[in-house]
């Protein structure tokens, strides 16, 4: 084995690796034994601290799926003056140009297009194991096809029928995974799959801006200011993808690109941004070289978009294949009183998966071993080979697990996999140990290497397990009731004169902990209970049994609650309060019937403003245009499409927990 590692090296320097090179690491030579593999499924509630339950009525909860296609998703921002965020419009219209300049222009789309494609294409790599899955299924040349797809705007379907169910949908399952929801796939009425790239907005290409360039742009945002404002729309990619890709385009560091939260990747959602030092003459522009993202309602500001700068976040969520534990209930009869818990008290405040990653191994793992000093254990779990990852960087993990070969992994790490990237980069630039192994110091170097918002996450991320768990415990020990030694959020006003006539008012919010008195007051309800997370510079509560169960949580993972100051500033963690119950507003349902997963059920911002512009052109700029649809009546399915406002940082799932089973 170690001549074929030897072997592989020299390849990688002189850049001659392939995918039979790749194999033989994965494989080891012929006779040699491959080691046996762990199976590791994905984080689950337990793992996390999240156990509990607000509604304990007598209705039974139903099951269905959530996302299955990424429009039954939808959230739109809620701006601080109240207002839900919508696309209104994607920017301004340029006057035609003539015959030179369109032409030139088309050439420039072309080649931007062209260039689009070409990122797509390299920066995806299918793993091994789901190719070879997909070889079976399919057969080789329709597997071939399938990676040709990426990055193109062409359909293909199969040569292949499955006339079995639980084998297309085994096929439809795998194709999202291995080509991590870049392609979207459908069952034609012979039993073959028909498969195009994921691109929902389509339609609104014929909508796009022309060049940059045309000094002849009219718009009405006045002078320039240092910062353009805009609206985000976004199909079935993360916030810090889109800012990515913006700054990409735009040739400026992608700290330029602000915005006041980050969304789910699988979804549609619509929130602000801002872009720093960008005209609106550029910035108006790139929509039509945009792919899955659009951007519209532009403005100048003085200032940024900046972080938890927004009210909540309002969603529309499609469970489809809803059905009922107890199939001698009735669907309506059954969510009703769940949903009416929802609105009235509420859903216990729980971090959701989402802030723990989507991986095998939770990022409050990695955190644990951060806030422990050992670098080296949190490096390691980082690039560890685990069951659910994203699927191209799985030989990349083989890769560093049997050879420590940064270089040599590095080599097939996708860059969008930016915390495994990142140190596999550093650690190329170390050198090891007199034992072959890079010393702990190398390992900090590289971790430190990390992007900072993604390091500093994964010490967010130990805190917010340690909160989910105790605020588990407190629903547990004493459930919705307010009992002495709770915390309550206050705001003291700081007074200060400065030995002038003005006097300056400071609102400061603290902590306040509730007496046996304030308690019988009636004063206080559960809603008004806050938990902190574990930190330097917050009040625990003073009741014994939740100050210990602090203790007992961390103490496993050799880490004191009272003891949150590091060396490393950054890992220094002051701590924050969080409401252990939070409400829902404006709460609403609907129950429709479909035939088909591919139905749609919900228009999406980009959908409702296209339908907006042809009513207009028709002259019919005032009939309603309804955002949920009717669906079939007669269908053999069932949805359920919930509409709901949550404050910010608060997580859907952990509301709709309350009323599907796992």
């Amino acid at each position: 084995m170690s001549e074929v590692i030897s072997d592989l090296k020299r390849k990688t320097v002189s850049g001659d690796l392939t995918e039979r090179d790749v194999k033989k690491v994965k494989t080891g030579e012929p006779n040699e034994a491959r080691e046996p593999r762990v199976p590791q499924k994905s984080i689950q509630e337990a793992d996390v601290g999240i156990t509990e339950y607000v509604y304990n009525g007598p209705s039974k909860k139903i099951r269905g799926v959530l996302k299955q296609r990424y429009t039954d998703f939808l959230v739109n921002e809620i701006g601080l003056d109240g207002k839900v965020i919508h696309l209104e419009d994607l920017g301004f219209d340029i006057p035609k140009k003539d015959k030179a300049e369109e032409e030139k222009r088309k050439k420039k789309e072309q080649h931007d297009k062209e260039e689009s494609e070409r990122i797509e294409k390299e920066s995806f790599h299918i793993g091994d194991e789901e190719k070879s899955q997909l070889i079976e299924l399919l057969g080789e040349q329709d597997t071939e096809k399938l990676i040709q797809l990426v990055g193109s705007h062409d359909t293909m379907e199969t040569s292949k029928a499955l006339t079995d169910k639980e084998e297309r949908t085994k096929v439809h399952k795998l194709i999202r995974k291995a080509f991590d929801n870049r392609l979207e796939t459908a069952t034609t009425d012979d039993n073959r799959l028909r498969i195009g790239v994921n691109n929902y907005r389509k339609s609104g290409n014929r909508h796009s801006n022309n060049s940059s360039s045309s000094p002849a742009l009219v718009h009405n945002l006045g002078p320039r200011k240092g910062f353009l404002r805009f609206s985000m729309y976004k199909e079935n990619k993360e916030t810090m993808e889109v800012a990515n890709i913006l700054a990409k385009i735009l040739r400026v560091p992608v700290k330029c690109i602000k915005y006041a939260g980050t969304k789910d990747r699988r979804g549609v959602t619509v929130q602000r941004a801002s872009m720093e030092n960008v005209p609106i003459e550029r910035a108006n522009s790139l929509n039509r070289i945009l792919r899955g993202c659009q951007i519209g309602a532009f403005e100048y500001s003085d200032i940024p978009v900046n972080l938890a700068a927004l009210e909540g976040n309002e969603f529309i969520i499609t469970i489809r294949d809803a059905e009922l534990i107890d199939p001698a209930a009735n669907l309506e009869e059954t969510v009703k009183p769940i949903l009416e818990s929802l609105k009235e008290i509420g859903f216990v405040n729980y971090y959701g998966l989402q802030r723990f990653g989507t991986f095998s191994v939770s990022t409050h793992q990695v955190g644990k071993e951060i806030l422990n000093g050992h670098w080296k254990d949190a490096g390691e779990l980082i690039l560890s080979e685990q069951e659910v990852v994203v699927p191209s960087s799985r030989d990349a993990r083989k890769i560093w697990k049997q050879t420590k070969d940064a270089k040599l992994a590095l080599k097939r790490m996708p860059r969008k996999c930016s915390a495994e990237f990142s140190l596999l980069s550093r650690l190329d630039r170390s050198e090891k140990e007199s034992d072959g192994e890079y010393s702990e110091g190398a390992y900090f170097n590289a971790i430190m290497g990390i992007p900072r918002n993604l390091r500093i996450m994964y010490a967010h991320s130990y805190q917010s397990y340690v909160w989910n768990v105790v605020t588990s415990h407190r629903i547990h020990l004493f459930g919705l009731r307010v009992v002495p030694g709770d915390l309550v959020l206050v705001e003291n006003v700081i007074e200060d004169n400065n030995g002038t006539e003005d006097v300056k008012r400071e609102k400061v919010t603290g902590v306040r902990v509730l007496t046996e008195e304030d308690v019988s007051s009636g004063k206080y309800t559960i809603d008004d209970i806050v938990l902190p997370t574990p930190g330097f510079d917050v009040v625990y509560p003073e009741n014994e049994k939740l100050k210990n169960a602090y203790v007992d949580v961390m103490k496993k993972d050799g880490l004191d609650p009272f003891q949150m100051s590091r060396r490393v500033r950054e890992f220094s963690l002051p701590g924050s309060y969080r409401k252990i119950i939070s409400q829902t507003g404006n709460l609403e349902y609907f129950i429709r019937r479909y035939d088909s997963y591919t139905d749609e059920l919900l228009r999406t911002d980009l959908g409702m403003l296209e339908l907006r512009k042809q009513a207009k052109v028709d002259g019919k700029a005032d009939d309603p245009i309804e955002q949920i649809l009717p669906g079939n009546p007669e269908g053999s399915k069932t949805a359920l499409i919930i509409k709901m406002q949550l404050p910010s940082s608060t997580y859907a799932t952990m509301a709709l927990r309350e009323l599907l089973a796992n």
